[in-house]
């Protein structure tokens, strides 16, 4: 029997992230990996001269974020990141920047300006109500905007909405739109908001107070009027609001997310060990305390981190309470489509960095992420990724034809230029945020079996939201005394 400090169940970036963390706190670690390669959704590999990754990414919070925070005090390698350049919108009429404030917003002409006033109003309202500390978790979208908007307004908060969590304006909260936008930093911290707070001018003041007068319902306003004195947040964060910018902290990595990958892997030292096509068959308990894992043959450990779906845990453990189990069931996941499309020559409409959504039919995000390193794709031909949340419900070859079908009529001269198409179908995040959906703790029944990854955080999405995820593991396991 092979003795380690740490096993970690799954290679995916959480599952690396943690190996490589802990292994810098002095544990021998053990990574097992069922699959052939390693990285999950964080890689890339060669399709016909084009280096695609799985999925389309932009890596965000890079000023002073999660992941961030991993690289500059774990990392012995970095990746270098490509300013991400901003969001869009496609119409069939329009090629324009998404509004990152209300003053955006006010010119956003996609919509009609009756629904934009009618939606600054909302947004208003949800953000100030969420300053006062009042949780917007369970009331959705849908439920929050007004009944009298255009079908294309419609569309959009839906697509919107379906970007942050994977499912529609119905199933999402106000509050994932708030705090997973563009509109508020989800690293924002209250220190961050006191510090500005304390640095706000009078006059400042004063224009937030006047935008509450001229945007908010009065009932709502006159109760803010009565605390105005005394309560200065959220005119703050209303400040924000109305003049944020975005995309200063995010990022695409040069030469791919395999560039992220192989900056982990390089950092790890000699005391990691990683396994692959090793599945684990079970993990080991005894008195509700865990004794390691087995796998192709038996691992001891004191400690087990599982970074695979939370779901997939009854299956590792008998014994497992039946309270816990049910909250796993409760956990809700999306689909994803990724067509990636090789262009044998750079066309117009893909000239700029960053990404853009088509909000008509079924909903796209795309990136053409040759801009950012031409090294992606052959000489002077350029790479575009198109992502889609699917409808599990119809089959891969419906979904298909009616992506391919989205695509053509966003981008009708791209058809005759198409060199390369390939296809991926993944589970983008191990856990939706959204209003009925579970997320799972890091700490479970049995002591020291940790559960890590997109399915234990809500904050952001993706490689960022597995980073918060590994800095509360480690938070944990420095409260129970496992990183001494």
């Amino acid at each position: 029997m092979k003795k380690y400090d740490v096993v970690v169940v799954g290679a995916g970036i959480s599952g690396l992230l943690a190996a490589l963390t802990l292994s810098k706190h002095g544990k021998k670690v053990l990574v097992l990996e069922k699959n052939q390669h390693i990285g999950g959704n964080c890689n890339s590999y060669m399709v016909d001269g084009y280096q695609v990754d799985t999925g389309v990414h932009a890596i965000t919070h890079l000023i002073e974020g999660p992941f961030k925070m991993l690289m500059d005090n774990y990392f012995d390698y970095l990746p270098v990141f490509e300013d991400y350049g901003y969001y869009y919108i496609r119409t069939e009429n329009t090629f324009v920047k998404v509004p990152s404030n209300l003053k955006d917003f006010v010119t956003f002409d996609v919509l009609p300006r009756k629904d934009r006033v009618l939606l600054s109003q909302t947004l208003t309202k949800a953000f100030t109500l969420s300053s006062f500390g009042i949780d917007l978790s369970n009331r959705s979208v849908y439920d929050f905007i007004p009944k009298s908007l255009s079908e294309d307004t419609y569309d959009f908060v839906d697509t919107m909405c379906r970007s942050l969590s994977g499912k529609t304006m119905k199933e999402t909260s106000a509050q994932r739109v708030l705090y997973g936008s563009s509109f508020v930093r989800d690293s924002v911290t209250q220190e961050q908001f006191d510090a500005m707070i304390g640095k706000l001018e009078p006059k400042k003041r004063q224009s937030a107070e006047s935008i509450l007068a001229s945007i908010l319902p009065y009932h709502l306003h006159a109760s803010l009027q009565a605390r105005m004195t005394k309560i200065t947040q959220p005119f703050t964060s209303l400040e924000r609001l109305a003049t944020n910018e975005v995309n200063d902290s995010q990022g695409y990595p040069r030469k791919g997310l395999k560039a992220l990958l192989n900056a982990i892997l390089y950092s790890l030292p000699e005391t990691v060990e990683i396994k692959k096509e090793c599945k684990v068959r079970s993990i080991l308990v005894q008195d509700g305390k865990i004794l390691g894992v087995e796998a192709d043959e038996i691992y001891s450990s004191d400690i087990v981190i599982y970074t695979g779906f939370a779901t997939e845990l009854p299956k590792l453990i008998k014994d497992l309470p039946p309270e816990y189990v049910a909250n796993l069931k409760d956990i809700v996941h999306n689909k994803s489509l990724t067509i990636w499309l090789g262009m044998e020559k750079k066309i117009p409409e893909f000239n700029y960095t960053g990404s853009e959504i088509w909000f008509k039919d079924l909903a796209y995000w795309a990136s053409p992420i040759s801009n950012y390193d031409q090294s992606l794709a052959p000489k002077d031909k350029q790479l575009i990724g198109f992502t889609f949340i699917i409808n599990e419900n119809n089959s891969k070859k419906h979904e298909l034809k009616k992506a391919y079908d989205t695509i053509f009529r966003a981008i009708p001269s791209a058809e005759k230029h198409v060199d390369m198409q390939h296809e991926q179908i993944t589970i983008p995040e191990k856990a939706t945020v959204s209003i009925d959906g579970k997320f799972v703790d890091i700490r479970t029944p049995i002591q020291n079996l940790y559960v890590a990854g997109t399915d234990t955080d809500k904050r952001s999405m993706g490689i960022t939201r597995a980073s918060y995820s590994i800095i509360e593991l480690l938070k944990i396991l420095n409260e129970d005394g496992n990183l001494h």
